[in-house]
């Protein structure tokens, strides 16, 4: 798409898109990244079907999944993608993916609801939506709130509130993981120093990993029900009464018609 036919887009939108897009090429976003690419990848490898669309600020190429015939990437008209189109205005058709990736958008974006309304219209009925998203209540929650640039501007919404927003979709959680429990440091030596760390973290899956990962799948929509016709309270049946019958009178034979001489 040209920039001319672009123009419209919000400003506001891409220039946060353009500071997240740079922040992950810096030393800290790259850290991050090697971490997340990791736990999506393993979630990756159960999936199948024909298309995958991926959405998110990373220049990075997205994480594979080998039984999914297509990926396509979404998003903002930066290098990599492939599909521009606005957060809120997906050019695709009712169930049209069999699995969804939402990587950092919620975290960089204007309108999280609308964004993630987007999302879940595109997954089919039985397929999967995944989101990554920085943990607040984390290392890298705090230098969110203490930091500046793009980080500071990040809105960090934590992984419970975002199931109940899946939930409120027709999504079902089916799996959370952490990642990237190692301290947002830009010092390559603290990074390998805390490797140990990240590994026995990972292994125990605490809650305090820099980023989430959520695994949700999307409700098939079953037959309608009949409404079932409702059914009167039926009164007390009581015995009546018999009524009695003339035995003798109804045993007797039947007495000739008597006919008179004139």
């Amino acid at each position: 798409m040209s920039d001319e036919a672009f123009a419209q887009a919000d400003a506001q939108w891409l220039e946060l898109t353009a500071q997240a897009r740079d922040w992950f090429d810096g030393p800290v976003g790259q850290l991050m990244l090697r971490e997340e690419q990791a736990l999506l990848e393993n979630e990756l490898q159960r999936f199948f079907g024909g298309f995958l669309v991926h959405y998110g600020p990373c220049a990075e190429a997205p994480p594979s999944a080998p039984q999914v015939q297509r990926t396509v990437r979404l998003g903002a008209p930066f290098p990599g993608v492939e599909i521009v189109c606005e957060e809120q205005a997906w050019p695709l058709g009712e169930h049209a993916a069999d699995v969804v990736v939402l990587q950092h958008g919620l975290d960089f974006s204007i309108s999280p609801h609308g964004l993630l309304r987007e999302a879940a219209k595109a997954v089919r009925p039985g397929g999967h939506l995944l989101i990554v998203g920085i943990n607040p209540y984390s290392g890298w929650g705090l230098r969110h709130l203490l930091g500046k640039g793009a980080l500071r501007k990040a809105r960090c919404i934590g992984a419970s509130r975002v199931g109940d927003w899946l939930n409120l979709l027709g999504f079902a959680l089916e799996k959370r993981r952490f990642g990237c429990y190692r301290p947002p440091l830009a010092s390559p030596a603290w990074q390998q120093r805390m490797s140990g760390w990240e590994r026995r973290a990972g292994a125990w899956q605490l809650g305090g990993g820099g980023v989430y990962v959520l695994v949700a799948r999307k409700m098939v929509i079953g037959l309608r029900p009949l409404p079932q016709e409702r059914r009167e309270p039926m009164g007390k049946l009581l015995p009546l009464p018999l009524a009695k019958v003339n035995r003798r009178r109804s045993d007797a034979p039947a007495m000739p018609p008597r006919i008179d001489n004139f």
